[in-house]
């Protein structure tokens, strides 16, 4: 079946690996990057596919409902994936109304010209989707406790090791109440509400997918995992918050995409699923994995870059702990992540070391000054 599928945030993180997945599986379907090209897209994340025929790119802005309308309806879209967002904490504590306006009021705007659109046509939502990327940071913070060895529900290579740590009893599920502490989680959670809304009201054909923190190639680098790969090349201090005790759920932004696809296409409509890899870290302990790969890629000595390590005050209202419960994808969908965290990582890191022409343009200018201002530690 032909489609034409817009995806949001296209040039970002996530969005460009989903990008790419779609128009190389799927040449039939016409695929349409909305994206508004803030610091984080960035268009040469997707240099492999821009001249494929099925590929176009529009620069534009969601909370501008009339040209969303436009688009939508001039390009005949059919299905939406919506990844554009504002989406680093330490940016919404300095800037919350950016992150409203963007998740919020721009994730309204193309849920509205999407509803005019579709209502417009003979088959109205036959066939229609509006699928909506958000995060586990709505359900807000599990509690921390001492780990324990738990049996991986996955039978791929992902969880080829006896045990998976959980430093807690308790995971984030598909009904558990929202409970957002920042900013950014707050934004997120209001789209969620909203998208959800529409289809309780208006009967738009909606899904909420909530994903644990991504990590792999293209990832812009205020976060942690791309931050602290350039800063040990660099030999720059690896600034962690409070003890780095905080424990986050990670997944291979690739395994992401995947799941992305799968539900997009045999999702239940109106349902909801967390996308998770049952793979929990102490940020400390994530740290002193990816010192240990890099100064080994490097050619450094062990232990070369461990004095790097310069811990900082603690992020305002930093939720302890996220860990996702992702069986109900396992179980209806059948999706299971591919790759072991290590591997990962290994592959991560060399994507990093190998586009170091990339990072540099990143990294250069305003950046530099948002680096300094965010994580000095005053």
């Amino acid at each position: 079946m032909k489609r034409n599928i817009l995806i949001t945030g296209g040039a970002g993180f996530i969005g460009s690996h989903v990008v790419r997945l779609f128009v190389n599986k799927y040449p039939d379907y016409r695929i349409v990057n909305l994206d508004k090209l803030t610091y984080a897209g960035n268009l040469a994340n997707l240099k492999d596919i821009e001249d494929r025929p099925n590929y176009s790119f529009v620069k534009a802005d969601i909370a501008d409902l009339d040209e969303m309308r436009r688009i939508i309806t001039e390009n005949h879209i059919d299905g939406i994936i919506h990844l554009a967002a504002e989406s680093h904490v330490d940016r919404s504590i300095k800037d919350p109304f950016t992150f409203a306006r963007t998740n919020v009021m721009g994730t309204l705007s193309l849920l509205q010209a999407a509803k005019e659109y579709w209502e417009s046509l003979p088959e109205k939502y036959e066939g229609k989707l509006f699928y909506h990327i958000s995060t586990d940071e709505v359900y807000g913070a599990l509690e921390l406790t001492d780990p324990q060895g738990i049996e991986s529900p996955f039978t791929t290579t992902a969880s080829s090791t006896e045990h998976h740590h959980a430093y807690g009893r308790a995971f984030f599920l598909e009904t558990t109440k929202y409970n957002p502490h920042s900013p950014y989680s707050a934004s997120k959670a209001s789209s969620d509400h909203f998208v959800r809304a529409y289809h309780d009201t208006y009967g738009m054909p909606t899904l909420v997918t909530n994903c644990s923190n991504n990590y792999g190639p293209y990832q812009f680098p205020e976060k942690l995992i791309p931050l602290f790969i350039n800063n040990i090349r660099h030999r720059k201090p690896l600034p962690v918050y409070g003890k780095g005790e905080n424990v986050r759920d990670w997944l291979f932004v690739e395994d992401h995409a995947r799941a992305i696809d799968l539900i997009f296409h045999k999702g239940k409509i109106a349902d909801t699923y967390n996308i998770g890899g049952f793979n929990e870290w102490k940020n400390i302990d994530l740290i002193k994995v990816i010192i240990r790969t890099v100064d080994r890629l490097l050619g450094n000595p062990e232990g070369h870059s461990d004095s790097l390590i310069t811990y900082v005050t603690d992020r305002l209202g930093h939720d302890m702990r996220y860990a996702i419960d992702s069986r109900k994808l396992q179980r209806e969908l059948g999706w299971e992540p591919s790759l072991q965290f290590e591997e990962g990582i290994e592959k991560t890191v060399r994507w990093y070391l190998d586009n170091q022409a990339w990072m540099d343009h990143i990294t250069s200018g305003d950046y530099q000054r948002y680096y300094e201002d965010m994580y000095s530690n005053r």
